[in-house]
């Protein structure tokens, strides 16, 4: 059973499974991307999250001051190029740039969500 909520301590939207804990696996991995574009305003935080509902990732996503978006996902290597496949499909009309970057999972993130 999935649910959504809101850490006031935080500040993060998440969508998590009941029962989830989070715990680094071997194998996974942190990707960090960087949209650019017109990509605030046009609901991609929460089309990113609805999508992130479909893979074994966790992680967040959030609008930066300087009208990026930043989204950082950890999980199975599949799992992340699964993920960043249909964002570019779903959001290409409002992407102009990608900057991504592949890091060592650090295990931090329970579910993923919206950072504000």
């Amino acid at each position: 059973m999935q649910s959504a909520l809101v850490s006031r301590a935080t500040g993060i939207y998440t969508w998590s499974v009941k029962g989830s804990i989070a715990v680094k696996s071997p194998g996974e991995q942190r990707r960090e991307i960087f949209y650019s574009g017109h990509v605030q305003g046009v609901g991609f935080r929460y089309s990113v999250c609805h999508l992130a509902q479909r893979y074994e990732v966790s992680g967040f996503v959030r609008n930066l001051p300087d009208g990026r978006v930043h989204v950082v996902i950890e999980g199975p290597i599949k799992e992340l190029r699964g993920l960043t496949t249909d964002i570019a499909q779903k959001m290409e009309h409002y992407i102009r740039s990608t900057k991504t970057s592949d890091l060592d999972a650090s295990g931090e993130f329970e579910g993923f969500g919206i950072r504000f």
